[in-house]
């Protein structure tokens, strides 16, 4: 077992409140993606509140979704946003959120056991958005290794 585990924050920003119409679809659609995640291999931890969700808790805002997690490592986390039914909502996330520049998710290595914070998941955001990417906050686009793993050496 690693000694740390992958942590990923992504925040959006609503169209419409969560109440309207148009965002039926996607909340009708949250204990079913919430479940996969919960049953997806190298999940360990999710934000939520007593509904199950984290559609209540709104720190960046009253019109921002903020999703907090955290996974065994990258491959994991990439294996359920992009090789499972996760990808059906992903794929209609314009029908539901505005698209922003800066960047909307980050992810960080936490020691294990760790549940980070929102607070702490806003700096690391911060940090990603203020400095790019670095082995203290990254994406999917530029991965950084776990503190403890191995260096691959190079071949001579």
């Amino acid at each position: 077992m690693s000694a740390y585990q992958l942590a990923q924050l992504n925040i959006a920003t609503m169209k419409e409140p969560l109440e309207s119409p148009s965002m039926a679809d996607f909340v009708a659609n949250l204990e079913r993606i919430n479940a996969l995640a919960e049953a997806s291999p190298g999940y360990i931890w999710r934000l939520q509140d007593e509904a199950g969700d984290a559609t209540a808790l709104r720190p960046f805002g009253d019109e921002v979704l903020v999703n907090l997690s955290v996974w065994r490592d990258v491959q994991a986390l990439s294996d359920y946003v992009y090789k499972s039914a996760h990808t059906e909502m992903l794929k209609r996330r314009q029908e539901w959120f505005s698209k922003v520049s800066a960047a909307h998710m980050v992810l960080w290595w936490v020691p294990a056991g760790h549940r980070p914070s929102v607070v702490e998941a806003a700096e690391r955001l911060a940090l990603l958005r203020d400095q790019g990417a670095s082995e203290d906050a990254f994406s999917f686009r530029q991965v950084f290794a776990a503190p403890n793993a191995p260096v691959a050496q190079p071949v001579e």
